[in-house]
């Protein structure tokens, strides 16, 4: 099974950082639960990933505990999405909002793609940590996960570990991969919630506040 490895930062703390290794048939509440674990911060409050592109502008959204009415519209949830099924770039980028009622805005960025994950080892994976994440108002923390030490170069502006066409061609190997192994009619209904979310969503519904 192939990893992604993720870095997360704070939009406005971007010294604040945070490596995640992850399985590329895991889901988009494993990243976010991985996160927090991380951060300290509760888990169980409205948040969302958006697909964006290089200048981090929101696209399609996966959403957790989302407001009734993106929810009538069969917003994708991210409980029932996996990675795989949004990544199709070797530098795959989402903006990250977590807790809409005390928001705090992450950027996430796939920075190197694993062959095999390594046994023994407990996904996802908190691979790196630098900073501490500030402390969220009104809300309850959890115990902080650290990372195990690791001798290797912190290096995220070049951290893939193929070239940009090989990371292409492995990337679309996991993905084939995925669809085989995958549970089938898990993955219609993960098509169906994002066919019918692309028909509906808009980019401008994401900042209006009434949606949260």
């Amino acid at each position: 099974m192939a990893i992604y490895r993720f870095k997360v930062s704070f939009e406005d703390y971007d010294d604040i950082i945070r490596e995640i290794d992850i399985k590329s048939n895991q889901t988009f509440m494993d990243l976010h639960t991985a996160i927090h674990k991380s951060t300290g911060y509760k888990q169980d409050v409205s948040s969302s990933f958006y697909v964006s592109n290089d200048q981090w502008i929101k696209n399609e959204e996966i959403a957790f505990m989302p407001a009734q009415r993106k929810a009538d519209r069969g917003i994708a949830l991210m409980e029932k999405s996996k990675l795989s099924s949004f990544v199709d770039d070797p530098h795959q980028k989402f903006y990250y909002t977590y807790n809409f009622d005390r928001p705090y805005d992450f950027h996430v960025e796939l920075v190197k793609i694993i062959i095999d994950e390594e046994k023994g080892k407990e996904y996802p994976y908190l691979n790196k940590s630098v900073g501490d994440a500030p402390r969220p108002l009104g809300l309850n923390t959890a115990p902080v996960v650290t990372p195990a030490i690791s001798d290797d170069d912190f290096d995220f502006l070049n951290e893939t570990e193929y070239g940009i066409e090989d990371a292409e061609e492995h990337l679309d190997d996991v993905n084939e991969l995925d669809e085989s192994n995958g549970d089938s009619e898990e993955e219609s209904s993960d098509d169906s919630e994002s066919d019918e979310f692309s028909e509906d969503e808009h980019f401008g519904d994401d900042f209006e506040k009434e949606d949260y």
